[in-house]
């Protein structure tokens, strides 16, 4: 029988993590770009990013001066069921191996590497005008509409 080293995650730590690795991945840096900014190793980045560790308010507070945004952007679009998850996490001692937490991750859909590189592709676009096209463009299509 195999020892799996287990943590309970905070869905509050993943979604921050997620938003780092979102802006990050925008700004077009790696994960050791952004550790040695901010002064840890990129081993901690993905952790961070994957809200196996929490990080702490001095530590975000470097990240978003690194990332050139507010801190409130690591909470924003965040589910307000996320605080009832946690309190439930917490009194049904969920449990979470770290492959687990990693399928979790994946899944997200703003998560996936086509997401982020369609957002970043998307910032490149140096017209308002395009850019907005493309927008309605996108949106007409995944509506289904012709």
């Amino acid at each position: 029988m195999s020892i799996h080293n287990k943590k309970t995650l905070n869905p509050i730590d993943v979604h921050v993590g997620k938003r780092v690795r979102l802006r990050r991945t925008i700004l077009g840096l790696n994960q050791e770009q952004l550790a040695k900014s901010v002064g840890v190793s990129f081993q901690q980045i993905q952790k961070y990013e994957r809200g196996i560790n929490r990080i702490s308010a001095s530590r975000l507070y470097n990240i978003s001066m690194t990332l050139n945004t507010s801190i409130s952007f690591f909470f924003q679009d965040i589910d307000p069921s996320l605080s009832q998850k946690q309190e439930d996490a917490s009194e049904n001692e969920l449990v979470l191996g770290l492959a687990e937490s990693k399928e979790l991750f994946e899944t997200d859909p703003m998560q996936r590497n086509e997401t982020l590189e369609l957002v970043q592709s998307y910032w490149r676009i140096s017209s308002k005008q395009v850019r907005k096209q493309l927008l309605e463009l996108a949106k007409t299509l995944s509506t289904g509409a012709e």
